[in-house]
């Protein structure tokens, strides 16, 4: 046997596992419709940590206080801010009863560590119900609350939102932030669908307080830097405490980075986490980015060799036919259908960033959350 006739057989095992895991994404998210359950109005701790972020927290706290829900605190956790974050906070204090600050003064022991400061926050919090989100985040709509809380039930103590980005015209950048979000928050309700949940965002999430104190906060982590929302979901999610909300009133929309550079150091905190997964997970998720990795690389190789060109074309064509119908559904329920026919190729910049921040991380892991 030839070596192209290996590659070629390679390939189609490749092909083979991403048409499982698209139709696996596909019928277990996209296709499903959004299961409406009726409102509720349990009191709520809305949890938002913030460093240096006096211009956000001025921009994006009225939409927070402006929710339709009636029994709601927000807890503000200063982290050791050098700008006026501190005072833009006291200034929405005055003017609304239900705002409670957390100032967190710097700490040697716990230095550069958002995992004190939330876990300070949730301390403060009066309400057994705990959303968090961002500061440079604002609802998509002022029934934010009243979504995501309609999820909570007797067995589910963890509620898994959507975090867009907003949207901005003839950005490549934009659009390659925009389609990764969208890609990493397939899998990641699609595994929670699967009853596999394995992580969340700390833009839009919430979860029981007693599930925090009950499973000692973030002690088994704390020394990692990042990882308050996705580690924490990671370590206490399961099939059976865990829902997800993907209605529009219930997203967040934040600001993206404006530059690659300071994206890619977004994302090297992020991926530098996910080592520390669950072993069942960090398989799953290694062996989806791989196949992804080498898709692209045998298929561009048997096409310049000239290998059984129709079969490769045709294998290529189904595989790309399985992901944009699933990507496409679920970009759809996701408000963002124009990076549809964009797919194929922000996912060649996508997987060679992904790699590019692998290799980095190997050599040095970010430090601080900001």
């Amino acid at each position: 046997m030839s070596f192209t006739s290996i590659l070629f057989i390679v390939f189609l095992v490749i092909v083979g596992i991403q048409l499982i895991y698209y139709l696996a994404f596909l019928f277990s998210f996209s296709i499903q419709r959004e299961e409406t359950k009726p409102k509720k109005h349990i009191p709520l701790s809305i949890i938002i940590c913030a460093k240096n972020e006096a211009n956000n927290l001025e921009k994006n706290l009225p939409y927070i206080l402006k929710q339709e829900y009636s029994n709601f605190e927000v807890v503000l956790v200063n982290d050791s801010s050098s700008d006026e974050t501190l005072e833009v906070m006291a200034q929405f204090k005055a003017s609304n009863s239900n705002i409670k600050i957390v100032d967190v003064k710097s700490n040697e022991t716990f230095w550069g560590n958002k995992k004190y400061a939330l876990t300070l926050g949730i301390k403060a919090s009066s309400h057994d119900f705990l959303v968090f989100t961002d500061a440079d985040c604002k609802p998509n709509s002022n029934d934010w609350l009243a979504e995501v809380s309609s999820k909570f039930s007797n067995q589910k103590a963890i509620v898994l939102g959507y975090g867009a980005y907003s949207k901005k015209k003839y950005s490549l950048l934009n659009a390659l932030i925009r389609f990764e979000t969208i890609t990493t928050a397939l899998q990641y309700f699609a595994y929670a669908k699967l009853g596999i949940p394995y992580m969340g965002v700390g833009r839009n999430m919430a979860y029981r307080r007693e599930l925090f104190f009950n499973n000692n906060g973030f002690n088994s982590h704390m020394a990692i830097k990042s990882g308050d929302d996705d580690l924490f979901i990671n370590e206490v999610a399961n099939a059976k405490n865990t829902d997800i909300i993907v209605t529009k009133e219930s997203f967040t929309i934040s600001e993206p980075k404006n530059s690659f550079k300071d994206w890619v150091l977004q994302k090297r905190r992020h991926v530098s986490t996910a080592k520390f997964y669950k072993s069942k997970h960090k398989f799953l998720l290694g062996l989806f980015y791989i196949s992804q990795l080498l898709f692209w690389i045998l298929g561009i190789t048997l096409v310049v060799l000239s290998f059984k060109i129709q079969w490769i074309l045709a294998v290529i064509a189904l595989r790309f036919t399985i992901q944009l119908l699933c990507f496409g559904l679920t970009a759809k329920k996701l408000d963002d259908v124009n990076l549809v026919f964009l797919a194929p190729i922000l996912e060649i910049f996508l997987v060679s960033s992904q790699l590019s921040i692998f290799i980095a991380n190997l050599i040095s892991t970010p430090k601080h959350w900001k």
